[in-house]
């Protein structure tokens, strides 16, 4: 009996170090298939659009500001920041009250004047009188036209004085350079000003997208580029470049943007933005060949021998709609089988 249960129990050690050496024979990771069924891409680089995000800031093409064209205070300023206004609107008045003073001194002096005129011209009367008869030489009658002439000058000096002083008092009032939105009004009413003092600002022009682009990527952007964004309450945006400032500040180059449904209620509001910066080749597939286990991306790769094999790969996303760029795990050359294929 002895012989009989060592048999026995050597069967039964070969009976159970059958499925452990099934379990030590499983395939490797990398490869979940035997057949090669389903769409197949051969990969192949492909031109890609660069983009780099950069730093972009609401702004118009260009700021109007509303400066004091005379000394004297502030009276009166109808506006307020986020204004609308027309161009040539008047928006505020600056009274000096010197000007008045003036005025009224080139007036009484205008009326002195026109006084002599009359007191010339009735001499000048007399004198042609007593000529007419010979009583007078010629000489006289000459020495009161001149005095007539004189006094009537003398008039048409002071009235025009009279006249310049108004004229500066009409420069008095505010008016709005441009049709825009008042972004600023620096002075408030009841302050002093002197000539050239910036009283408001104004938009001007369209508004635009204005770019900070890293100086290395100068020569990477030209006209007609494009800009996207997402900052409009939450909805894509795309628009082009239209300008490139010749010079650069700080290391950084000024673009302006031309970006369609842009609000502009918020001039100076700042935002990320993405610029296209030319083209490289790269690894783009369909999402269709791209699959995710517990958070690994996988291609299936046609093998030598016909069969199928899983690759993990890392992705990043990519311009074109529908597809991802492969960074590794697949090589060009290799090909893909699709979903259907799994």
């Amino acid at each position: 009996m002895r012989p009989t249960a060592s048999l026995l129990g050597v069967a039964a050690a070969v009976l159970l170090a059958l499925p452990l050496a099934g379990c030590g024979s499983a395939e490797s990771p990398r490869q979940t298939a035997t057949t090669a069924a389903g769409p197949r891409l051969m990969l192949q680089p492909s031109d890609a659009t660069g983009w780099q995000d950069v730093s972009a800031e609401i702004a118009t093409l260009k700021e109007a500001q509303v400066l004091a064209r005379i000394p004297g205070i502030l009276t009166s300023l109808s506006v307020r920041e986020g204004d609308m206004v027309r161009q040539g609107q008047v928006i505020g008045r600056i009274v000096d009250n010197q000007l008045g003073y003036q005025a009224g001194a080139y007036g009484a002096q205008a009326a002195a004047a026109q006084a002599q005129v009359n007191q010339a011209e009735a001499d000048y009367k007399r004198v042609k009188y007593l000529f007419d008869r010979g009583v007078y030489a010629k000489a006289r009658l000459d020495q009161a036209e001149a005095v007539v002439a004189t006094a009537r000058a003398q008039v048409r000096a002071a009235q025009a004085q009279q006249s310049a002083v108004g004229a500066v008092a009409g420069q008095g009032t505010v008016v709005a350079p441009a049709a825009g939105r008042v972004l600023r009004v620096d002075v408030p009413v009841g302050a002093p000003v002197a000539p050239g003092v910036v009283v408001a600002v104004i938009t001007a022009g369209a508004t635009i997208l204005r770019l900070q682009v890293p100086e290395s990527l100068a020569g990477q952007i030209h006209p007609g580029s494009r800009v996207t964004t997402a900052g409009f309450g939450g909805v894509s945006s795309e628009g082009r470049v239209i300008k490139i400032y010749p010079s650069i500040v700080a290391g950084q180059l000024t673009v302006d943007v031309n970006m369609p449904g842009i609000d502009n209620s918020l001039i100076g509001r700042r935002m990320a933005a993405r610029i296209e910066t030319g083209s490289r080749k790269a690894l783009l597939v369909p999402l269709a060949f791209v699959i995710n286990r517990f958070g690994i991306d996988y291609v299936t790769v046609l093998t030598k021998d016909g069969g199928a094999m899983q690759v993990p790969v890392q992705i990043a996303p990519s311009s074109e709609p529908g597809t991802v760029e492969l960074l590794s795990g697949a090589n060009p050359g290799d090909t893909l089988i699709g979903a259907a294929a799994r």
